[in-house]
């Protein structure tokens, strides 16, 4: 801690007595560098994620880095290729072991709604910016929620949000307008009201469960 304290205020006293480049600077840098620094990018952004790390680091920087174009794109691929390694490795990881811990009943109502329709429950998270996002995907590899519909409902649910925060990292170049912060409210909202409906949608019962048990 002692380490940590001192390292974080040599590093704000550097900052006050050495320049430091702005967005601008730091885009044009990025774009000098070469093709393959987009990629690298892309890599460090989709394995580093796996862990639970805040992934709006990554998407600031990469508006800030590459622009609004081929910053969403590097955003919204390493992010989706990130959901589908972390699912992968926790089933990898002996996910039956458990799963067959997670005996109370309302733990398996909320599996089987997720085998069923998990993509609708995926997707509305996704869309509120404050559930992380690695804790979704670990919960998901532990669930039964069939592996293309998660993929999916991440992709399309981390879109609205990813392409928001790229473009504010965009506009610490001062190239974009501010106005398009009201779209973080929006994603709330739908998100909200997409768990709504899925904590409101009846499931019909499965045959298994409308047989009649004889007396």
């Amino acid at each position: 801690m002692l380490a940590l304290i001192v390292g974080a205020a040599a590093l704000f006293g550097a900052a006050l007595l050495v320049p430091l480049p702005g967005p601008r600077q730091i885009q044009e840098w990025a774009t000098s560098v070469g093709p393959a620094f987009p990629v690298l990018f892309f890599l460090v952004h989709a394995v580093v994620t796996v862990a639970p790390i805040p992934r709006t680091v990554f998407t600031v920087s990469a508006g800030l880095l590459f622009g609004p174009l081929l910053g969403i794109a590097l955003a919204v691929g390493a992010t989706t290729v990130s959901a589908a390694l972390a699912i992968l490795l926790v089933r990898a990881l002996d996910r039956d072991q458990v799963t067959a811990r997670l005996t109370h009943p309302a733990v398996r109502a909320i599996d089987d709604r997720l085998a069923r329709r998990g993509w609708l429950a995926v997707g509305s998270l996704r869309l509120i910016a404050a559930v992380p996002f690695s804790v979704i995907n670990y919960c998901c590899g532990l669930s039964s929620i069939r592996f293309w519909p998660y993929l999916t409902a991440t992709l399309l649910g981390v879109l609205p949000g990813t392409i928001g925060t790229v473009i504010l990292g965009d506009a610490l170049t001062g190239t974009t307008h501010p106005a398009m912060l009201v779209l973080s409210g929006i994603c709330l909202a739908i998100g909200l009201a997409g768990l709504l409906v899925d904590a409101r949608w009846k499931t019909a019962p499965t045959p298994a469960e409308s047989v009649p048990v004889p007396d």
